[in-house]
């Protein structure tokens, strides 16, 4: 599938992105939600007919500056004091659920366990798209954003080093326990270490410098550059873009980048955002059209519930140990995070990216269209009301 959008189509995704914000705002329409609509519409007319959607394009081009840009706006104490329990909630909940995904996937339907298998670990993590956009437009409590996001931005390394795992087996590799525990640790680990070095040398290089221009283009590198290497060498490239947009974030107000330079940082990365958030739920949406998802009901049902089971399984027993706790977790917050666990662009890019030797790889990406779908209208669109019947929006002056 091809990577490349042009000059007219990334004009008229622009256009339709502007209509969708504004009509969005007006109605009281979650703003993803809107953008994916106005995508089916697009994929009907002249215009949207070929746009691209690819693994490529999702990782090399949209997650960067998105995760980024969300990691820079991560205040490090308040990360810091929840990541106990975030890293619980992403490591350990993501392997639980899916293995509950997988597990449902082999024995309601008879799929090969290797197709469930990839199928449960692409949809077990968060999406930190979807996610961190749909909480910022909420204004949900301040930590109830914190623990969502962070969580969201944590869980997938796992799911990466689940999916890279299993790109061996289906290549004819062998499975070892201490293989599995090495690949966990450099996706992780290598990711961080990248994300820092990068995100340090280049603050370095910015504060020789009070032109923000020159600090605004330092950041882009810093963004991509982590992102693509950390990838470039099989590590996680969404860790490694965290860790760089957390020390930038954090470190760089503290004298790299100039006091001019500080509001220009920012509000470039504000647009980067809105632009890669637009452009790709647009898409996704142009995608979502073409989908046969009528021909798969019965497996996208399925699906859906065992989706959701396995986000339940991932959280309520794990939120247990911290009970009686600083970091105890109230029900409402357990419910959000398991209603609020929103799938999108990592799952597609993940099913686009299963290899054609897997026997259920035409199932399992209309599948992933189909819970994306799900994710982004049922879920997404109840969100709202959910936090406000129970009482979890507020300002989010504390992040500041």
């Amino acid at each position: 599938m091809s990577g490349d959008i042009g000059l007219t189509d990334l004009g008229t995704l622009l256009v339709v992105a502007s209509l969708v914000a504004m009509v969005s705002r007006r109605i009281g329409l979650p703003y993803t939600a809107g953008l994916v609509l106005a995508g089916i519409g697009l994929a009907y007319s002249p215009v949207g007919a070929a746009l691209p959607l690819s693994r490529e394009l999702i990782f090399n081009v949209f997650l960067p500056p998105l995760i980024f840009e969300a990691a820079m706006q991560l205040r490090w104490s308040r990360f810091r004091r929840e990541m106990p329990l975030t890293l619980v909630l992403a490591f350990f909940g993501v392997a639980v659920s899916a293995a509950v995904v997988a597990g449902g996937m082999h024995l309601l339907l008879g799929w090969s366990l290797l197709g469930a298998a990839f199928f449960g670990v692409l949809i077990a993590a968060t999406d930190p798209v979807s996610v961190i956009a749909a909480f910022k437009e909420m204004k949900a409590e301040p930590r109830l954003s914190m623990v969502v996001e962070s969580e969201s931005l944590l869980n997938d390394g796992v799911a990466a080093v689940g999916f890279a795992i299993l790109i061996g087996i289906a290549n004819g590799e062998a499975l070892t326990a201490s293989g599995a525990a090495l690949a966990l640790l450099w996706t992780v680990a290598g990711g961080l270490v990248i994300g820092a070095a990068i995100g340090i040398g280049v603050l370095t290089l910015a504060g020789r410098t009070t032109d923000h221009l020159v600090e605004v283009t330092l950041t882009t590198v810093v963004a991509w550059g982590s992102f693509l290497l950390a990838e470039h060498v099989h590590a996680s490239g969404v860790f490694a873009a965290l860790a760089a947009g957390l020390i930038v974030g954090n470190v760089g107000p503290r004298g790299s980048i100039s006091v001019a330079g500080r509001q220009h940082v920012q509000d470039f990365w504000a647009y980067a955002a809105f632009l890669a958030n637009s452009c790709l739920f647009l898409l996704i949406g142009s995608h979502e059209a073409h989908q046969p998802i009528a021909l798969v009901s019965l497996p996208l049902v399925v699906a859906i519930v065992l989706t959701l089971v396995g986000r339940a399984a991932a959280v309520y027993p794990l939120a247990l140990p911290f009970a009686r706790s600083g970091l105890r977790l109230p029900a409402t917050y357990q419910h959000v995070l398991v209603w609020g666990g929103l799938r999108g662009a990592v799952g597609l890019a993940l099913a686009l990216a299963v290899p054609a030797s897997v026997a259920e790889r035409g199932q399992i990406v209309v599948v992933t269209f189909g819970v994306v779908a799900f994710s982004i209208f049922a879920q997404g669109l109840t969100m709202p009301q959910l936090l406000r019947h129970w009482r979890l929006t507020g300002s989010d002056e504390a992040e500041h």
